[in-house]
C-alpha cells in the first residue's frame, strides 16, 4: 500500500475515534452526527479527519524514512 493511502486510512480512523469517543458525548445536539444526514456533526468529523491527515503529513515530513 502506498504511504498516502495508509496516511489517509490512519487519518480517518483516528479522526473518527476523536469525534465519536472524545468529542461526541460533550457536543450539543446540533453538532452530533445523525446517520445518513448532512449536518454539522459530519462537517466537524470531516474537519477532525482533515486535521489529523495534515498533522500526520507534518510528522512524516520531519521524520523521513531511511
Amino acid at each position: 500500500m502506498g504511504t498516502r493511502l495508509l496516511r489517509a486510512l490512519a487519518a480517518v480512523l483516528l479522526g473518527n475515534a476523536l469525534y465519536f469517543v472524545a468529542a461526541w458525548p460533550c457536543l450539543p445536539e446540533g453538532l452530533r452526527h445523525r446517520e445518513f444526514a448532512l449536518d454539522g456533526g459530519l462537517a466537524l468529523d470531516f474537519a477532525l479527519c482533515a486535521a489529523v491527515y495534515l498533522a500526520l503529513g507534518v510528522l512524516l515530513r520531519r521524520h523521513p524514512r531511511r
